[in-house]
């Protein structure tokens, strides 16, 4: 398992932008797939973007963010990134950085993803 730290979350009016971190520690991370999920109140936890292992065009968006989000790495810091661009009302989720070895985790089943950050609040007002 790999240790998570999400960052960067806070509350800005919509149209703006925000850059979510999330630093890995205690394991391999460039062994694992990279997942960033939210969870608005009384919603479930949804899937928001995810990238393997290696990067490069092997990323995927949720619907609801395509060409307003951006996920990335840096394996060397172990770091992912959230590059959040014309938010919206919509987007104001509790955000959480995920990690496992096996990418259909990360896309497909959530729920036996190995290893969660604790989360960072993303409010954003109209």
């Amino acid at each position: 398992q790999v240790h998570l730290v999400e960052s960067g979350g806070g509350l800005v009016q919509a149209g703006t932008s925000l850059t979510l971190n999330c630093i890995a520690s205690g394991s391999t991370f460039s062994s694992h797939h990279m997942g960033w999920f939210r969870q608005a109140p009384g919603k479930e936890r949804e899937f928001v973007a995810s990238i393997s292992r290696f990067g490069g065009e092997s990323r995927r968006y949720a619907e609801s963010v395509k060409g307003r989000f951006a996920i990335s790495r840096d394996n060397a810091k172990n770091v992912v990134f959230l590059q959040m661009d014309y938010l919206k009302p919509e987007d104001t989720a509790a955000y959480y950085c995920a990690a496992d070895t096996t990418l259909h985790n990360i896309i497909e089943d959530f729920e036996a993803i190995s290893s969660w950050g604790q989360g960072t609040q993303v409010t954003v007002s109209s």
